[in-house]
């Protein structure tokens, strides 16, 4: 897969390509159905399957002091991209003076100039350009004058309700992992190299791994997981129970992602894990001693092993 994040055109300008515009967050089944349409057209036309989003999302640089509730990380979207069969990925950095182009500059600088897009496939709420003025309608007809064709597929419903991903947030956000899940059509998980921490896990009988998660992350608290490392060497889908927040008992200040691995002494420094969230336990609290919390921690591992065990994993 060519992953393309400069603002410059590509250097040939040939258009090629089947592309597939919009943020893909979290890569829901929402996204999947925009992006099976571009392989349906992609294939037989024999096209470059292409998708094109924006980093950082568009809604935290409107509002830097809100930042959006992140479902995945970059490195996790390239990675679900290549294994969704994308063949050019285009991550266009998205700031003020991106957000300022017309909606004609958009289609000239980034879909025609730089996608190269034949074929172009939009949600039909699909919105564009300065102050959002470019909807699907109008994009259709600068295709028309601009030699693509546009494609708008309708939001996918599950249950009476639109996938998308401000509900997965609400849905994470309230550890309803379960909806997620179906949501996404996977899983929810994280993924992040181990970094080296103060070790305070291991002193209180938890040693833990630690990972820095998406920020600002879509969900927090204690739950069991599954954990799988990129080396084949490492563990895979090995049972554990993680924290994820801010740590407030021992002043912590950053995000982090902490996971205690039942039943495992091999050290993981360095390597880069992806953790699955299989059950809600908690929240996340703050305790009045140490004590206090590592009782607690005693009664998440047990709940946490006996929520993997029911789910039979």
């Amino acid at each position: 897969m060519d992953l393309i994040r400069t603002r410059l055109p590509i250097e040939s300008t040939t258009p090629d390509a089947v592309v597939v515009i919009g943020n893909f967050d979290g890569l829901h089944l929402g996204h999947r159905a925009l992006i099976d349409r571009m392989h349906a057209l992609a294939k037989p036309l024999g096209l470059v399957p292409s998708l094109l989003c924006f980093e950082p999302l568009p809604a935290t640089v409107f509002d830097p002091t809100h930042p959006v509730l992140r479902l995945m990380s970059v490195r996790d979207k390239i990675i679900q991209c290549r294994h969704l069969g994308i063949e050019r990925l285009l991550m266009r950095p998205f700031n003020r003076a991106f957000a300022a182009l017309s909606p004609e500059a958009f289609v000239d600088q980034v879909v025609v100039q730089q996608a190269r897009a034949c074929q172009v496939i939009v949600g039909e709420d699909f919105r564009f350009g300065a102050k959002a003025q470019g909807d699907v309608d109008l994009l259709i007809s600068l295709g028309a004058k601009k030699g693509f064709e546009v494609h708008p597929v309708a939001a996918v419903e599950q249950f009476g309700e639109r996938i998308s991903s401000t509900r997965l947030r609400d849905r994470l956000g309230q550890g309803d992992l379960e909806t997620a899940e179906k949501m996404l059509g996977r899983p929810y998980a994280m993924s992040g190299r181990v970094l080296h921490g103060q070790q305070l896990g291991r002193q209180l009988g938890f040693a833990t791994v630690n990972i820095r998660p998406p920020l600002p992350p879509a969900l927090s608290g204690v739950f069991a997981v599954r954990v799988s490392a990129d080396d084949a060497q490492g563990p895979q889908n090995h049972p554990g129970v993680a924290s994820l927040g801010l740590r407030p008992t021992v002043g912590g200040k950053n995000w982090l992602l902490e996971v205690h691995l039942f039943d495992y002494d091999g050290s993981l420094y360095g390597q880069h894990l992806t953790v699955e969230f299989e059950a809600f336990i908690r929240a996340e609290e703050k305790f009045d001693s140490l004590d206090a919390m590592v009782e607690q921690m005693h009664g998440d591992a047990d709940q946490a092993r006996a929520q993997l065990k029911m789910s039979g994993q």
